[in-house]
């Protein structure tokens, strides 16, 4: 079983159709606009919202996600003011007042926020719509820079997740990828956000850093297991360079990939021995975990936000390059602040891009969405005659003659050895990928 002939560029699938394979030739905001609707009335007037916040002091540079960097704290409020502004052009959409099943605050640092600005935030957004009992609040905080005032300011708000992003805990690991935080930082905030109340910490952990070794991260997962969060992320460095250049300072610190795949191994196995079980890709829970009874009970799932123990029908996206989902639909906002606040004040929803789903996406969505979160996928003979004709089965019956899957009539299960290649699992069945023969600038699969 040679797992490294695997380790090449694929999507991470956190949508299907893949944002590079988007139809926005065909996309048009009325047509979106119906989708969202339609969504509101098939969630039964339920709506999450994921609110992205660029704003850095400084710059990470591992780090991929849509960033603005500045010590300029003037920028809070109009920013702030323009989400709002987005989140009353969504309403004016709506038929009728929606109610929040779920909201996070993702970046960026939600966390370079003043407390206040955030409290102004939040209380925008709820005052004219509805609050599920069961609403989940969750917000990624810097360790660095998440006070205590924060933590008791969203706590007040209704927020009871918290996730830190621990990356590592190695001194010159943080050091060339400029992120830098102590381990008395984050024990710190973890230990006064359970105080509060918080009801799950939880951390992310990436390997596959420059200047990683197996010592520096059988470390750094002694001291991350010691602080028992309730959820760990342990997932793949993706090196883009083409997209984010500042990687390209310290790529000679590399692991090689054989050194990367035997981190990724290193650490689910000290992850299980802990006590932690997979769930999903590169998630780690405690036995006790709402996602780990969701997964069980087959309402597992997963949206940009990453994995949720409901389904969400209508995901809005807020901010600057934040994407929305009606789940027969995707639209992305403006990637930079100044083309975001244009758009908002003429009026319109700052959207920029998007994607209305076929019958044949929606059928491939499913069972790429089953594989990310149950490990197997089944379908019917009908659906399988009329979309199934772009899957990838000289693939699916490699895989299985290596033991990573087991190939049925009308499914697939993710055998134990296929869960670290759960990305080349699903791109079998990525048709648009594979009809196009042109492979978009992807992280490697390991």
């Amino acid at each position: 079983m040679d797992i490294k002939k695997y380790n090449v560029p694929v999507p991470r699938y956190t949508s299907y159709p893949t944002v590079p394979f988007w139809n926005s030739e065909d996309f048009t905001l009325e047509g979106y606009e119906q989708s969202i609707q339609t969504a509101f009335w098939l969630s039964n007037k339920e709506v999450s919202i994921y609110i992205h916040l660029p704003f850095c002091e400084s710059l990470c540079t591992y780090c991929a996600c849509n960033t603005r960097i500045t010590k300029n704290h003037s920028v809070e409020e109009p920013y702030i003011n323009h989400l709002l502004k987005e989140w009353d052009l969504y309403l004016e959409k709506l038929p009728d007042a929606p109610i929040i099943r779920e909201i996070h605050l993702g970046g960026g640092t939600p966390t370079f926020f003043s407390p206040e600005n955030l409290e102004r935030l939040i209380g925008g957004l709820i005052e004219k719509a509805k609050i599920s009992p069961s609403i989940s609040m969750s917000f990624e905080g810097h360790p660095a820079n998440t006070t205590l005032k924060h933590l008791k300011v969203l706590e007040q708000q209704g927020f009871d997740r918290l996730s830190l992003g621990i990356q590592d805990f190695d001194l010159n690991v943080q050091k060339l990828i400029n992120r830098l935080q102590t381990f008395e930082q984050v024990k710190k905030v973890t230990d006064e956000a359970r105080k509060i109340g918080y009801t799950s910490v939880n951390f992310d952990m990436v390997y596959g850093l420059p200047g990683q070794s197996l010592a520096s991260l059988d470390e750094t997962l002694d001291k991350v297991i010691s602080l028992s969060p309730d959820r760990i992320a342990y997932y793949s460095y993706a090196h883009v360079p083409s997209m984010k250049p500042a990687q390209k300072s310290y790529e000679k610190y590399l692991p090689a990939s054989e050194e990367k795949l035997a981190f990724m191994q290193f650490g689910k196995e000290r992850l299980k021995e802990s006590g932690y079980e997979e769930v999903g890709m590169d998630h780690f829970v405690k036995r006790t975990d709402e996602l780990l009874l969701a997964r069980k009970n087959g309402e597992l799932h997963r949206n940009f936000m990453g994995y949720t123990p409901f389904s969400s029908q209508l995901l809005v996206g807020l901010g600057v390059s934040a994407i929305s989902d009606s789940w027969t639909g995707f639209a992305q906002n403006a990637k930079t602040v100044e083309s975001y606040y244009e758009i908002l004040d003429s009026g319109q929803l700052p959207i920029t891009k998007g994607h209305l789903l076929t019958s044949k996406d929606l059928f491939i969505r499913k069972q790429i969405l089953n594989l990310m979160c149950n490990f197997e996928t089944t379908w019917t003979e009908d659906e399988i005659l009329s979309f199934g004709i772009s899957t990838n089965f000289d693939l699916l019956e490699q895989l299985e003659n290596e033991g990573f899957i087991k190939l049925k009539k009308d499914g697939v299960k993710v055998l134990s050895e296929g869960k670290e290649i759960l990305r080349i699992i699903c791109s079998a069945f990525d048709a648009r990928l594979n009809e196009s023969g042109k492979s978009p600038q992807f992280s490697k699969s390991i």
